[in-house]
């Protein structure tokens, strides 16, 4: 019995020791995107005043492939001691585990939910060659093509991926995903056109909409974007299956100590506060709000529940 409280006491007073010099070295962020996306854009923004508060460097890491399931699937098998995050999104967490038949990773019991950052609603864009500039006119003339119409996103499990699966299905029409690592390469064959139809996060395409390199046809939103108000959503145009979001948060490894989630999430709404970021992020069309650590793995839990029936009726796979 003596034995036994002496070797509880040790594993406590170490666990506590280890939290409370945490951190002291490096802390890496994964994004599960290639560098000029949202994730990425979100990540970079976030580091600099979270290293500010935690007095350590906060490396950005950007893991893209398969869904955004290769860096989910590092930051998961990472030690639980707060060095090893990820820049959790909707891909990778709420889509991509139930595109596949046998799941990698538990998207809800695998990570330890830290912080929320905010959600940014998705596009629709094309190239200014393809002559619709309203959905009833993409959808008239998708289906007056006599091939197949390439529609791209961020990547395959993407929201982009399933609303466009969701639209191919709900409307019969003849469309093929193309999956790319994040917006960066997609927009340069978008741009080019090569590619004529995007479904992609808004606040990258903004830019080339108001230079009129791309035209944007609806949000994926409840309602307007904000940062696009001219640009009507889908649901006032009454396709309320095409209603997506993506959702935007830290997370790392299930597991981590109490002591750490409670400093990181502390450090993570401070940095959030700051006045250049929530500017930064309102001009990236992110919407945020205050939610604690459970509140955050009850949100995502029932993001994961929510998401998994139209993911299989889409019929969108990943091998």
């Amino acid at each position: 019995m003596i034995l036994r409280s002496v070797l509880i006491a040790i594993v406590l007073f170490g666990g506590n020791a280890a939290a409370q010099t945490w951190p002291n070295k490096p802390l890496r962020v994964i994004v599960t995107f290639s560098p000029g996306g949202s994730s990425d854009i979100v990540a970079r923004l976030v580091a600099v005043p979270l290293q500010a508060e935690l007095g350590q460097t906060v490396v950005v890491d950007n893991k893209p492939g398969a869904g955004g399931t290769i860096g989910a699937l590092e930051a998961a098998r990472a030690a639980p001691d707060g060095y090893t995050l990820l820049l959790s999104n909707s891909a990778p967490i709420s889509i991509s585990p139930a595109m596949q038949d046998e799941p990698r990773y538990d998207p809800v019991k695998a990570f330890t939910y830290v912080g929320y950052i905010g959600s940014v609603a998705n596009v629709f864009v094309v190239h200014p060659a393809v002559p619709a500039k309203t959905l009833p006119e993409l959808l008239a003339w998708i289906k007056a093509q006599t091939k197949p119409v390439n529609y791209g996103s961020g990547g395959i499990g993407s929201i982009g991926h399933l609303v466009g699966e969701t639209l191919k299905k709900e409307h019969g029409l003849k469309m093929e995903h193309i999956g790319y690592k994040g917006s960066s390469p997609m927009h340069t064959d978008l741009l080019a056109g090569t590619l004529q139809l995007a479904i992609d996060t808004l606040p990258q395409n903004v830019p080339f909409m108001k230079d009129g390199k791309l035209r944007a046809i609806a949000v994926t939103s409840p309602t307007r974007a904000p940062m696009a108000p001219d640009v009507p959503s889908v649901l006032e145009l009454g396709q309320k299956s095409l209603v997506a979001e993506n959702f935007l948060g830290l997370s790392g490894p299930a597991g981590l100590p109490r002591a750490v989630v409670e400093r990181l999430h502390a450090a993570t709404k401070k940095a959030l506060a700051d006045a250049t970021v929530k500017q930064r992020l309102a001009e990236l069309g992110v919407q945020g709000r205050d939610m604690t650590p459970e509140e955050f793995t009850a949100f995502v839990a029932g993001q994961v529940k929510d998401w998994y029936q139209p993911v299989k009726d889409s019929g969108a796979k990943l091998n």
